[in-house]
């Protein structure tokens, strides 16, 4: 349900029809819009049945239905999108954000390297697996902490937000100490209970699309970061598995305005693992900007051949400058803006 609140309405007027939700064992959420203030009412459903009664409180215009199954994440509840700020990254609204480097943190001059890199040719946030849950046991996990401080030393020298994977419920803690963004993985989209913690923390969330996953299962995932409190979610379209295999992954970019018609959260593409192949993915990354994506998340590595993760799909850095360069001029076209990154690094 969502409460719509007059005009008129006072802060104490708010507060009581708050207090009066709270009563009925359901959860308020404020939302301020720029000319009125809603209050999205979830809950269990069997409680929701006696919430007309709030349709008789002191400031209350309206108390409508919320017809998607995902609440939070409606444009019914919030119809202005959400943009997401961490640090140097702006994702959302006319903001087209780009997040790029390594699958994996391998060692500092890599990673510093690749912060470098990306920065100068225009990425506004640093990408970098420290804790990788891969498919093979054997196969490298990562440097986890060490990784996370490696990243921390890059964004020390760069300035850039750090975006990096969180996999366990009890890690949620120690990688919002070193990161701007905690990436939920594609494996990941349906652990309720990493969702449930990522969304007690102060910290952007970019939540990946699983390879089986509906569109409707994909925002009920966001709808568990949302109810716990944390409304600062980007969602990524990471392509999904389907009968072809010329490419790593199936990448649908009518997700992009499909779901912009659906949520008001922005909506990022990853086209290096939608695609799976380097030479790929600039052409991708045009694509999913022309489609009106609010962000980019690519993979560039200083030498992808000898890379310990994801090489053959990671970009080198003069093949992402150039890729930057087409991108910028396709955003231009749609009215997108990216970020200004030829100021001189922090420490410069």
């Amino acid at each position: 349900m969502i409460v719509v609140m007059k005009r008129s309405a006072t802060k104490q007027q708010l507060q009581k029809m708050v207090s009066h939700v709270e009563s009925l064992g359901l959860k308020p959420t404020i939302i301020q819009g720029t000319e009125r203030t809603v209050v999205a009412v979830v809950g269990d459903e069997r409680a929701a049945a006696n919430i007309g009664a709030l349709e008789s409180d002191p400031g209350v215009d309206e108390v409508l239905k919320v017809l998607a199954p995902y609440k939070l994440a409606s444009l019914e509840v919030q119809p202005t999108p959400t943009v997401v700020t961490a640090g140097s990254l702006k994702v959302g609204g006319s903001d087209l954000g780009v997040m790029a480097g390594p699958c994996s943190v391998e060692d500092e001059e890599q990673i510093v390297a690749s912060a470098q890199a990306v920065r100068a040719a225009g990425a506004t946030a640093l990408r970098g697996g420290a804790f990788k849950p891969r498919t093979s046991p054997y196969s490298f996990q990562g440097l986890k902490e060490e990784g996370l401080k490696l990243l921390a030393v890059a964004r020390a020298e760069t300035g850039l937000a750090i975006v990096t994977e969180v996999v366990a419920p009890e890690d949620v803690g120690l990688v919002a100490e070193y990161a701007d963004v905690l990436q939920v993985g594609a494996r990941n989209m349906q652990n309720y209970r990493l969702l449930e913690a990522i969304g007690k923390v102060q910290r952007a969330v970019l939540l990946k699309r699983g390879p089986s996953a509906t569109v409707d299962e994909f925002l009920l995932a966001a709808e568990y970061v949302l109810d716990a409190g944390n409304s600062q979610v980007m969602l990524c379209e990471r392509g999904i598995r389907t009968f072809e295999a010329h490419t790593r992954f199936t990448l649908p970019l009518a997700t992009v305005p499909y779901l912009q018609a659906r949520t008001h959260l922005p909506v990022v593409i990853d086209p290096s693992h939608g695609t799976g192949h380097t030479e790929l993915v600039p052409a991708m990354a045009r694509a999913a900007v022309a489609a009106g994506a609010d962000g980019l998340i690519i993979e560039v590595h200083p030498q992808p051949e000898q890379a310990l993760s994801d090489g053959y799909q990671s970009l080198s850095f003069s093949e992402f400058e150039q890729t930057m360069a087409g991108c910028r001029n396709v955003a231009q076209a749609v009215g997108k803006t990216m970020a200004d990154t030829t100021a001189p690094c922090p420490t410069a």
